[in-house]
């Protein structure tokens, strides 16, 4: 796969097979698209081409800070890198871009920029300023300027009842598992490794904090969590908390992970963390020792887990 990072530089004389999306995830509903797109380039022998966007339209056109993704830049192209796609093309949407009508979207974008000779598109996409074009209108311009059209049918998206907002919301539920499932994999972060306060290690469970760079990687509910970590193609079993420490006054939330068998000196490096099973929302305990006992049981509680999981169940 090839990523090109404005729909400008797409190489000339290629005719392609097209669709559109922020891909959110790249959950089961979006494979199912990318399975047509690419079939359909094979069939006519034409290059697959996903044409994205970021930042995320809702962050420019409504100024929504707040929106949280499943997946940073980053990790939406490695993801897709491991399918057939022939192109990805992540165009960067600004106000000047969202100003486009639906016409020279269509024009200037699909035709003159990324050659397409088919699109693959929902039923229900929208597009162009104000999302004016619709369906109907891209039926129009197919003739105009005389591109085929194979539309994604509601009863296709309807059948696969996933959505980027319903794994969002049950990641911020604290449902990993709805996630992992809509997602084919388990939810992951990727963040590096800095100091803490080092209380953890006086009660014998010496965490990682995790520092995620990217403010719109979505982080999920405040609680503790199973886990698996990867440090440099080692995978190892854990634990993390989401939250405050209530316990000892904290008023930052923090990312701790306690890695089982594991001691290295970490700082500075970037640990891999899957999200496999909910443990407890965060609390506050009345001493240290209370605190400790309850880790000793999420300890026990997430190795039991973890036994029942069979490898296949992660990444």
């Amino acid at each position: 796969m090839q990523v090109i990072h404005n729909y400008r530089q797409f190489p000339k004389n290629i005719n392609t097979v097209v669709t559109i999306g922020t891909f959110d995830g790249v959950h089961i509903g979006h494979r199912e698209i990318l399975d047509q797109l690419i079939s359909e380039s094979k069939e006519k022998n034409l290059k697959s081409v996903l044409l994205s966007f970021f930042p995320h339209p809702r962050m420019v056109i409504q100024a929504d800070n707040a929106i949280k993704l499943i997946n940073t830049i980053e990790e939406r192209i490695e993801i897709l890198s491991k399918t057939e796609l022939d192109y990805l093309v992540i165009h960067p949407f600004d106000k000047e871009f969202s100003n486009l009508s639906a016409f020279d979207f269509v024009r200037d974008v699909l035709i003159h920029q990324l050659n397409v000779k088919t699109l693959v598109i929902g039923y229900d996409h929208r597009f162009g300023k104000n999302r004016e074009g619709d369906f109907e209108q891209l039926k129009e311009y197919s003739h105009t300027f005389e591109f085929d059209i194979k539309e994604i049918k509601a009863q296709d998206i309807n059948n696969v009842a996933v959505s980027s907002t319903k794994i969002r919301n049950a990641l911020k539920s604290g449902d990993p598992e709805t996630a992992h499932e809509f997602l084919t994999v388990p939810y992951f972060i990727q963040g590096t490794v800095v100091k803490g306060k080092q209380l953890g290690s006086t009660i014998g469970f010496p965490t990682a904090n995790i520092e995620i760079s990217q403010a719109y990687k979505l982080i999920p509910k405040n609680g503790a969590y199973a886990i698996k970590a990867t440090h440099e193609s080692n995978h190892y079993q854990g634990m993390l908390n989401i939250g405050n420490r209530p316990t000892v006054n904290g008023k930052d939330k923090t990312i701790e992970v306690h890695l089982f068998d594991f001691d290295n000196d970490i700082y500075g490096e970037v640990l891999k963390i899957e999200f496999l099973h909910f443990l407890r929302a965060e609390e506050k305990f009345d001493s240290i020792n209370a605190l400790q006992k309850q880790l000793e049981k999420d300890k026990a509680d997430t190795l039991s887990l973890l036994a029942s999981i069979s490898p296949n169940q992660t990444s």
